[in-house]
């Protein structure tokens, strides 16, 4: 299930010198695991000019600057501007450029809206989203390499969080690539894309063949994307060859839709997908039915469906929202997703069967890790007064959900998880580990390996009430626990432990296999044995650490 949650704030996309990075240390070197960088104490931490970071592109030349000895491009530009003609379609080329471009801000993010920022939000200081321009030509990735040569470093392309409808590359400090890419000597790319009613729209009902992929161009634009990357990124010192999809919350499900999709095949070789999974896509009878009301809301026939494509986007932003709650008050919840913007198991760029079962032939078969954390929706980060709460308080507020279910579930978790606080199996319930079990075996199916992880270090804001959070441990892969103190409180502590799953992340990306650094020894999943890498101070493997709970979940 993918997983709807966040927005994004300006984006400061000239390198934090708070973690700056001094040499490079490949997988191959660090038998115990990465070094943490240093701050450079020579030379200069930052270097811009007219002759420094120029890369050539199919497009043409990019320029973009080096920060702590990291090639960084901010913006490039993969494909066309979405707006008029080109909204609701496909991504187009974009046209070549004279001279050589500019690449040192983010692109435009997509159209969406944006939670608010609050002075006196503790929401605003914890995660204090990177925001950027809202656009239609919001097409754009960035780079970070260590190199400008042949050296054909693995490529990692981090797909951002979102559900679907917000986000972008570079809305959290902690997706900031240049650590990851200097000690790991690999090239990191994120990327842009469109979003919410301009990337899932599905007009096909009314519109035919003329608007036939309209539903699925948000996931066509990440398409698009790992074509620049296969044709351009050895500019960047990079190996096509070796590309790794890795995302989070809504990014983890475009994971598993990448992999599920004809047209990706063969455009990664590995994949990861953190907090989000799905194996499916929204029914196309419901999409075309959503359409249907977007069309009766802006008073239009389907012959006059090229309106919707010169409406300003906001105005059109509103008109579709405003439909998608009209349908779901008439037609009620009899759809599992109904009124929402997402994939569309349209059958063509996306299966209308699930994901990874046997006869999939498209699909691409390739190793892939999954991880969770243990306290994803912790109740008490908003509620304070939640952290005392008794067991049977927490069964009441559990009861509307699971019903005559309730006692049992409750029950199994605090006897599983015996020095658990109420609060905390309150917690775990909320944050189930099921969906990304079913996502894990369906994904056995395949020959390709499966490694799974479990997230469990908790932060020591707010007197440690925030525990493993959702969103926590991204920070922790890309070696960003101080640039992101706001999740991590910074300092030795997280350190330690990004080291470990950084170093395990860059040996997957070489291998498939995350063995070799500083975790234990971490066998593949298997659905006999459930085989966990639980994620905290001290790392542990266990045998599918919560069966006996989860079994008493409904499916």
């Amino acid at each position: 299930m993918y997983t709807n949650r966040r927005s994004f704030l300006k984006g400061l996309c000239v390198a934090s010198t708070t973690l700056g990075i001094t040499s490079a240390l490949s997988a191959a070197d660090t038998p115990q695991g990465l070094k943490m960088p240093e701050v450079a104490s020579e030379g200069a931490e930052l270097q811009i000019g007219d002759d420094i970071a120029i890369a050539e592109t199919q497009l043409g030349k990019v320029k973009g600057y080096v920060s702590h000895g990291i090639y960084t491009f901010m913006g490039i530009p993969y494909a066309a501007d979405t707006s008029g003609t080109n909204r609701f379609q496909p991504p187009q080329p974009r046209e070549p450029w004279e001279g050589v471009r500019p690449t040192v801000f983010c692109g435009n993010s997509a159209p969406q809206d944006v939670y608010p920022r609050q002075s006196d939000s503790y929401d605003t200081f914890l995660d204090h989203w990177n925001y950027d321009e809202l656009g239609e030509d919001c097409l754009y990735l960035n780079v970070w390499s260590p190199k400008l040569d042949r050296r054909k470093r693995p490529v990692l392309v981090w797909l951002h969080g979102g559900g679907f409808v917000r986000g972008n590359g570079m809305e959290q400090d902690g997706y900031h690539g240049e650590h990851l890419s200097q000690a790991g000597d690999m090239v990191f790319v994120s990327v842009n894309h469109r979003l919410g009613v301009f990337g899932f729209s599905d007009l096909s009902g009314a519109g035919g063949q003329a608007f036939a992929s309209s539903g699925n161009v948000g996931m066509l634009d990440l398409v698009a994307a790992l074509k620049w990357v296969r044709d351009n990124i050895a500019q960047f010192g990079g190996d096509p060859g070796n590309v790794t999809i890795m995302g989070q919350s809504g990014g983890g499900a475009k994971v598993c839709l990448l992999c599920a999709m004809p047209e990706a095949k063969g455009l990664f070789q590995r994949a990861v997908a953190l907090s989000g999974n799905t194996l499916d896509a929204i029914p196309q009878q419901d999409s075309r039915q959503l359409g249907e009301y977007i069309l009766k809301e802006a008073g239009l026939e389907a012959d006059q469906l090229d309106q919707l494509q010169y409406m300003p986007w906001r105005e059109y932003l509103d008109l579709a929202q405003r439909a998608a709650r009209r349908m779901d008050c008439e037609v009620g919840g009899t759809g599992r997703r109904r009124g929402a913007f997402g994939p569309v198991a349209d059958g063509v760029h996306i299966p209308a069967r699930r994901f990874f079962e046997p006869g999939g032939d498209a699909a691409s078969d390739v190793p892939m890790l999954l991880c969770t954390t243990v306290h994803e929706w912790g109740p008490s980060r908003y509620d304070p007064t939640a952290e005392d709460i008794t067991l049977p308080e927490a069964k009441e507020r559990l009861r509307e959900r699971y019903g005559k279910n309730t006692d049992r579930i409750v029950e199994a978790y605090a006897k599983t998880f015996p020095h658990a606080r109420p609060v905390e199996v309150w917690s775990m319930i909320l944050s189930s580990r099921q969906s990304v079990v079913q996502t894990a075996n369906a994904k056995l199916h395949q020959k390709s390996p499966v490694y799974m992880a479990w997230f469990d270090w908790d932060s020591p804001l707010f007197g440690g009430r925030l525990r493993s959070f959702h969103c926590l441990d991204i920070s922790f892969w890309f070696l960003n626990t101080s640039r992101m103190m706001t999740h991590t409180g910074g300092g030795p502590r997280p350190q330690a432990l990004s080291l470990k799953m950084a170093d395990a992340l860059l040996r997957f990306m070489r291998t498939g296999d995350p063995n070799g650094g500083a975790l234990p020894r971490w066998p593949r999943y298997t659905r006999e044995r459930g085989e966990t890498m639980v994620l905290s101070d001290t790392c542990e493997l266990k045998n599918d650490p919560d069966h006996a709970a989860r079994q008493t979940l409904p499916a």
